[in-house]
């Protein structure tokens, strides 16, 4: 069996900058590292814990729905639990994201927003109802 010992999703961006200013500042992710080169940058962003979620075109199909309301995403979205799903949709959107639905409460009980982060990649940002 692998010990796996950390997932990372790896974002290929186009205004790095702009990227940078929007999931550290914006979002509030911790700087965990920064490497510089003559060949580019990369900085390394702490969010929490992370899983992989895989679900099936017929479950994705159905979270798009409950959501948005129509299938929107691609094969990469990336969630996000926060304390205030719609607050924090609010503070995306004043930092270029475009909100795509919501906030929803989802079957299995989350407050749910979709966004599109000014590098394209959809998000949901999801808070557990109590």
């Amino acid at each position: 069996m692998a010990d796996v010992r950390e997932l990372r999703l790896v974002l290929t961006v186009q205004d790095f900058d702009g990227a940078l200013s929007f999931y550290r500042d914006a979002l509030g992710l911790d700087v965990e590292a920064v490497w510089a080169s003559e060949g580019g940058h990369v900085t390394l962003l702490s969010a929490g814990r992370a899983t992989l979620e895989l679900v099936d075109e017929a479950h994705a199909a159905e979270i798009d729905r409950l959501e948005v309301g129509r299938r929107v995403a691609g094969p990469v979205r990336v969630a996000f639990q926060v304390p205030d799903s719609g607050a924090l949709a609010d503070t995306l959107e004043g930092a270029g994201a475009t909100r795509i639905a919501g906030p929803v409460t989802t079957p299995w009980n989350d407050r749910n927003v979709r966004l599109e982060a000014p590098d394209g990649t959809q998000l949901t940002l999801f808070t557990p109802v109590e």
